[in-house]
């Protein structure tokens, strides 16, 4: 059974799951009636920061467009434009033995592919989450359900996997943007 977090949660990953080297990140979400005549397209990607909460280069910055990271350590595995069905709508897979000594923390995020321009927010979307799943066993051990505390937001920082004392931990961070990517890029250190 997985365990289910709260906003602000954190849990040891690898040390309650020994043996575990791999994983999946499930990210899923609903959109709510719209009516707005444009597409609705959610995107997830990720941030692989140092220490200082920074991605070091553009090379640490994971999403449909640069689907692997150079070490192999993490690849997101394809792009939904739609979010229909039930499920994960985007998953990205983590090799945590194989993520670069350097990389402290991986930041799982949501954002509304040009939710400004197209007049879209997080209010308009429902039933967002992040799991983790060990890869082996595609067994869930973590769920985030990030419920419905966003309104004018364009992008959430849904999660993070980060490094703390030899261990993997996972926080549900639920964090809401204005900006859309391009403000979660170059608050992560990176040009737009």
């Amino acid at each position: 059974m997985a365990i289910s977090l709260s906003k602000g949660q954190k849990i040891d990953l690898t040390k309650t799951n020994p043996g575990l080297t791999k994983v999946t990140v499930g990210l899923g979400w609903d959109t709510n009636k719209y009516d707005g005549g444009k597409d609705f397209d959610l995107d997830s990607s990720c941030f692989l920061l140092d220490a200082a909460g920074k991605c070091p280069s553009e090379g640490e910055f994971i999403f449909y467009n640069q689907p692997k990271h150079s070490s192999g350590a993490v690849e997101h595995t394809g792009d939904n434009r739609t979010g229909e069905g039930a499920g994960d709508d985007e998953q990205v897979a983590v090799d945590l033995q194989a993520v670069p000594s350097n990389v402290e923390k991986i930041a799982f995020v949501i954002t509304i592919h040009d939710g400004e321009a197209r007049n879209q927010n997080f209010g308009q979307v429902s039933n967002s989450f992040v799991r983790i799943l060990d890869q082996q066993s595609n067994k869930e051990l973590i769920r985030y359900d990030l419920g419905e505390d966003f309104s004018i937001e364009t992008a959430v920082v849904v999660g993070e996997l980060y490094r703390h004392g030899g261990e993997w931990k996972f926080a549900a961070v639920g964090s809401g943007y204005q900006g859309g990517l391009a403000a979660l890029v170059k608050d992560y250190g990176l040009d737009v």
